[in-house]
């Protein structure tokens, strides 16, 4: 509030409300976040019976240690993080040259090229369609059955085209053509080192998906060995569920086996999750300033 200026009854009311909703919204999303970190270094049983509810009890560091000996949860971090950096580089190479080209006016055709790729955000050929192309191509259980079909994103063409049209001037065209510069070298010289915003927007939106995506690969791949640390932990979580779901008519013993089984899983659940977080969360800091930027520019303006 400006000095001087006094506030009224109504303004004091909307300011507790605006500080309510932020607390609430902080413990929605604070919450789920200690307690899987209170989860993995917890003992299973306590986190099982509802006794550890945030902060951890029966500390045991199991969990990690179980992650870090398995070699096929290392296997499926190195097949997520070569799906990730593969397939965000192929996204950034199709939808940047295509959100600039739709953005220039001089562009022959460009609103029928934009009607025709909205048509696909209403309309799909759907599951069984798209696994008959892939296997034609022959591109079933290799990375590219991963990467290709996933190349891009209508939305966030949509975005970054809206980005170019507000922030770079037609006169920079302009000037760049009268200079004896071609629209390749344009686009690689000039458009691109100024476009850092939306690059960092596009690089995070598309790495993140790219990452925490696991329904291609569940679909495509056959070689477990193939498998990213998306599909390696849905694995674990049908484990768990299986040996939960195990008892009835069966002897004491194994019982035993399968309740030992079921906590040794949800125990290396937990510390997966948070390994898996890591990266994402480790990164998002260096592209906020920018991420935010991207956003707002390439959403609100155009």
């Amino acid at each position: 509030m400006l000095s001087g200026v006094k506030e009224s009854g109504r303004d004091k009311l909307f300011l507790i409300c605006n500080y309510i909703y932020v607390f609430l919204a902080f413990v929605i999303v604070f919450y789920p976040l200690v307690y899987m970190v209170s989860a993995s270094v917890s003992d299973p049983k306590l986190v099982g019976s509802g006794e550890m509810w945030l902060w951890p009890r029966g500390l045991t560091f199991d969990g990690y240690k179980r992650v870090f000996d398995n070699s096929n949860i290392w296997v499926g971090y190195g097949n997520t993080i070569l799906y990730t950096v593969v397939g965000t580089a192929i996204n950034l190479a199709v939808t940047l040259p295509a959100a600039y080209a739709l953005s220039r006016k001089d562009f022959v055709g460009r609103n029928l090229f934009m009607g025709l790729f909205m048509v696909t955000m209403f309309f799909g050929g759907g599951l069984v369609p798209t696994y008959l192309l892939v296997k034609k191509l022959h591109l079933v259980n290799t990375i590219w059955a991963i990467v290709l079909p996933s190349a891009a994103s209508i939305w966030n063409i949509i975005v970054a085209r809206t980005f170019f049209q507000s922030n770079l001037p037609k006169e920079l065209q302009e000037a760049a053509q009268i200079d004896g510069c071609t629209n390749m070298r344009l686009f690689v010289k000039i458009v691109l080192p100024l476009s850092m915003p939306i690059i960092a927007v596009m690089a995070l939106f598309y790495g993140v998906g790219n990452w925490n995506s696991y329904f291609s690969a569940l679909i495509y791949l056959n070689d477990a060995d193939k498998y990213p640390l998306q599909l390696v932990l849905r694995q674990i979580l049908v484990l768990q569920e299986m040996s939960a779901q195990g008892g009835g008519a069966m002897d004491a013993s194994t019982a035993a086996a399968l309740n030992n089984k079921a906590e040794i899983a949800a125990l290396v659940k937990y510390a997966v999750i948070i390994v898996a977080t890591l990266p994402v969360i480790a990164i998002y800091p260096f592209l906020q300033r920018y991420f935010v930027q991207g956003v707002m520019i390439g959403s609100v303006k155009g």
